[in-house]
């Protein structure tokens, strides 16, 4: 059986993107990119197996500092609280959340709940880019369900998989060998218009093909870039159905281990 997931804030929908490849089936819920609204969306309980999504940044974003010492607020204010609303009032068996390394982890009762920061370049990826992802549970730690130092040992495997220019030995952090390789900013988007959608798309993992035809240029590239990396969302989506003790064969979920 499929594996139904609940998308918040799903923009354009890269993350939704990167779990659709591994198999899951996403619902998407509203957007305000859209002309939706989170905060009057109320979720059917029991109906989804997982809940993702990425609440708006720009609150806990480093470049907030700058915002509001010119005496203004980001636009958007902190909507995790409405990502922990919808988990609890959705009753899924799992959630994973995405934000800024800076952003709070999220709470909701009845969750075991874990975090580990990723950075793009562990995944195969030239720009160096840092994301917090919260996995909670609602179960007793079942085996598959990885606490903060097996969330390592899978990074080090995506490493050697999918990033073999980097040196991995086993007693290394691969987070620093990703953060070491480049400390020059986080994105490579110097050039604006048709150009700088192009890097835009390269740096986070997408076909030179992909559009977004409602918007102009300038829309494209600030959604695109405000997007979760592909080769990272792939990994995270991947960690995940591996920790649900569960694969992909033929298109449909099966247990690796059946009882």
């Amino acid at each position: 059986m499929s594996q139904l997931v609940l998308s918040l804030f799903p923009g354009i929908g890269l993350l939704d993107m990167a779990f659709e490849e591994e198999g899951f089936c996403v619902v998407r819920g509203p957007d305000y990119l859209w002309g939706g609204d989170v905060r009057r969306f109320r979720p059917m309980p029991g109906r989804f197996d997982g809940v993702i999504g990425g609440p708006p940044c720009q609150f806990a974003s480093r470049l907030a500092h700058m915002v509001r010492q010119n005496g203004a607020e980001p636009t958007f204010g902190n909507l995790i609280p409405e990502f922990e609303r919808c988990v609890r009032e959705a009753q899924p068996r799992w959630f994973v959340m995405e934000n800024v390394p800076d952003a709070p982890v999220p709470i909701v009762g009845g969750y075991r709940i874990t975090a580990a920061l990723l950075n793009n370049r562990l995944f195969g990826a030239d720009a160096h880019r840092e994301r917090r992802f919260s996995i909670g549970t609602t179960e007793e730690w079942p085996e598959g369900w990885q606490p903060p130092g097996v969330w390592q040992a899978e990074i080090a495997a995506n490493v050697r998989a999918h990033s073999p220019r980097f040196t991995y030995a086993g007693g290394d952090d691969p987070q620093e060998l990703a953060t070491k390789r480049n400390r020059k900013g986080t994105m490579p988007w110097n050039h604006k218009g048709a150009k700088g959608f192009r890097q835009a798309l390269r740096a986070q993992g997408l076909p030179d093909d992909f559009d977004i035809p409602p918007f102009t240029v300038a829309e494209k590239c600030h959604a695109v870039r405000n997007g979760v990396p592909l080769p990272m969302g792939r990994a995270v989506a991947r960690a995940v159905k591996r920790a649900l003790g569960i694969e992909v064969t033929s298109g449909t979920f099966e247990r690796e281990n059946p009882q």
